[in-house]
């Protein structure tokens, strides 16, 4: 009897162990062979070849919050209440009324002045972006170029508001692009064209299958022909299966939607060269600004936030160890997530230090506590899950003051100074616009070869608006730059002083890298005006910008500064009433856009219509006060039109 017991013991001792184990050390499949699927020849077969065979898993994906990412705006999609629709922001003094009309969900923008209506601008939503489990947000099509629209549904509190990132002075309407890595975040791969920022001939409804396992071609094909691999003991390797990536890989795949942050892309790489299976790294690299305090955080960043905590440092977690990705978090038992909990902290272990009644209103619910609900700092009105695992906080140390520390790439180990430099731009640029950014990105700078990193240091002179130090660059280098974006800061910095010969070879370069890119084509058609105007018996550069504004609006319709230029030049060539007409289209889209008003002044000069021109000179004036040519104009104006 004394031994039997003496057995069991060892026994549950052994059990103990091994639960500890499993918890540290999971055991995954281990080769050194390559998937298939990451092949230059695998083709991406289409969520609907994996329905037939996995029927079971397409059904429940497909109501998940990746399943429902992203859809046509319909009735059936939209989570929003429209009842008394309506948002207003008081700094840029627009209403915006969303309704159906029909089957089509409309967005009226539009002023006031008093009861009188002063702009109204209607534009059809085709999709709507988001499950619904906390927005939905909404893009505009303007032929085949996207666009975020101004307001966004955020359903938790059954409230219309304006968009993240619009708030507090930074509405900007129509115009913020969906670019290729907002897409393939939200969305299934697309059909994009290359040579754009963000033109798409076709766009998927929802993200798919082959977003998590690779592309299916090569899997499907064989399947096909009857060549089945018994995953219960062998891995199938024509098609990426998460569960059996080693932990860094999965963390990369998760990542790659999961870790918002500063995204800067490898040379020659795009958005969509990412694959299942592979780092993260092999295509770009993330970067997060760090702060003193931990508990400011953003929506997307459920990857940076697990992988800060002790439970993933000091053992084998990952997202997949509490997430399926084929079934909906509302639809997971909480028992699912509080039993990895156990798996290390079992009761014998490690007991629970709340008091009981605490842990009575949470339900003893372990992730509950210790991955606390709160905001993020950039998607208003939500409340979304932390998932840094700690212990509770109190409130003073959750509004704990934000001081910037330093930015961590997140995804490279030792980053060169070259990238850490992209890294601050990329910071800068695109988030936050502090000069001391710029001060890190030169620090790291200094500590490159002469020869080295010659984008990096013309991205940073252009962003100190240094355009002589970019010149002096570009005179010292005789290797031909092939990058489109380094060809048009090249191009800006030669036009800025007044190179216009020069700007003309390297904006023409940005056009042929990057065809549809409008802000190119654009830059491209204000050089050949500006050596018209220098020298007007030259009329090709004339009819060069013609052509090129022509194209713009033919390409895009909707694109303002392409409208205002091209009724310009249609006063350069004579036609005032078709010029009169294209301006006031842009200003009908955007009556802020002043270089507009500025073309239509210089219109109803040519025209001698004072009185319209002193009428626009004060309504410039209205927006910028200190305008010093609107105030010039209204000199010229009143001395050719005195006040009566």
């Amino acid at each position: 009897m004394q031994l039997k017991k003496k057995t069991i013991t060892i026994i549950l001792l052994s059990l103990s162990c091994l639960l500890v184990t499993f918890c540290r050390e999971k055991k995954r499949p281990k080769s050194n062979q390559t998937y298939l699927n990451l092949s230059d020849t695998a083709q991406y077969a289409g969520m609907e070849s994996c329905r037939g065979c996995h029927a079971n898993v397409f059904n429940t994906f497909i109501h998940t919050g990746m399943g429902q990412s992203f859809d046509l705006a319909t009735k059936e999609k939209s989570k929003a209440n429209f009842d008394h629709a309506l948002v207003y922001d008081s700094i840029g003094n627009y209403y915006y009324h969303p309704y159906w009309s029909g089957d089509s969900l409309m967005l009226m923008e539009f002023r006031l002045d008093g009861k009188d209506t002063t702009h109204k601008r209607t534009e059809y939503i085709k999709y709507i972006v988001g499950s619904g489990q906390h927005t939905n947000s909404h893009i505009v099509d303007f032929n085949g170029y996207l666009y975020q629209a101004p307001i966004t549904f955020y359903t938790q509190k059954q409230k219309w508001d304006l968009a993240p990132g619009f708030v507090n002075g930074f509405n900007s309407r129509f115009t913020r692009i969906i670019g290729l890595e907002c897409m393939t975040c939200h969305n299934g791969l697309p059909e994009f064209d290359e040579g754009s920022e963000n033109h798409y001939s076709q766009v998927m409804q929802g993200i798919d299958c082959e977003r998590c396992h690779g592309p299916g071609s090569i899997h499907v094909e064989q399947k096909q022909k009857g060549i089945v691999v018994d995953t219960s003991a062998e891995i199938d390797y024509t098609i990426v299966n998460p569960a059996n990536l080693s932990r860094k890989l999965q963390m990369s795949l998760c990542q790659r939607c999961h870790l918002q942050g500063i995204a800067v892309l490898n040379e020659s790489k795009n958005w969509d060269d990412f694959k299942p299976g592979m780092h993260l790294n092999e295509v770009w690299n993330v970067f997060m600004p760090r702060y003193k305090s931990l508990n400011k955080f953003i929506m997307a960043s459920q990857a940076d936030r697990l992988t800060q905590s002790k439970c993933y440092i000091n053992s084998e977690l990952s997202c997949l160890t509490c997430h399926n990705p084929h079934v909906s978090v509302k639809e997971t038992p909480q028992l699912k997530f509080d039993s990895a909990c156990k798996n290390c902290h079992s009761p014998k272990h490690t007991e629970c230090s709340a008091s009981a009644e605490l842990r009575a209103t949470k339900e003893d619910n372990c992730s509950g506590c210790h991955m606390q609900k709160a905001g993020s700092i950039d998607i208003p009105h939500v409340s979304i899950t932390d998932h840094l695992i700690r212990v509770p906080m109190d409130e003073e140390e959750i509004i704990a003051a934000e001081e910037f520390v330093r930015l961590e790439c997140l995804t490279t180990e030792n980053p060169s100074a070259e990238l850490m430099a992209e890294g601050y731009l990329a910071l800068y640029e695109k988030f936050s616009s502090r000069s001391y950014f710029l001060d890190s990105a030169e620090f790291f700078i200094s500590e490159l070869d002469e020869d080295e990193g010659i984008n990096t240091r013309i991205h940073y002179y252009f962003l100190r608006e240094n355009y002589s130090s970019i010149i002096q660059i570009v005179s010292s280098n005789s290797e031909n730059v092939e990058d489109a974006w380094t060809n048009y800061r090249i191009g800006q910095a030669y036009f800025n002083l007044s190179n216009f010969d020069s700007a003309q070879i390297y904006f023409e370069t940005a056009t042929r890298i990057s065809p549809y890119t409008l802000e190119f084509q654009n830059k491209l058609g204000n050089t050949y005006q500006q050596l018209f105007m220098i020298n007007q018996k030259n009329t090709a550069m004339l009819e060069n910008a013609k052509n090129v504004f022509e194209k713009l609006v033919e390409l895009n319709p909707r694109f303002i500064p392409g409208i205002s230029n091209s009724g310009y030049m249609n006063m350069l060539s004579g036609n005032f009433s078709k010029a009169e007409e294209m301006i006031n289209r842009a200003i009908g889209l955007d009556p802020d856009y002043l270089p507009a008003r500025f073309n239509l002044i210089a219109v109803f000069v040519a025209l001698e219509k004072w009185d319209d021109a002193e009428k626009q000179v004060d309504y410039i004036l209205t927006i910028d006060p200190k305008n010093e040519k609107a105030l010039q104009l209204k000199e010229i104006v009143h001395q050719q039109y005195p006040i009566q």
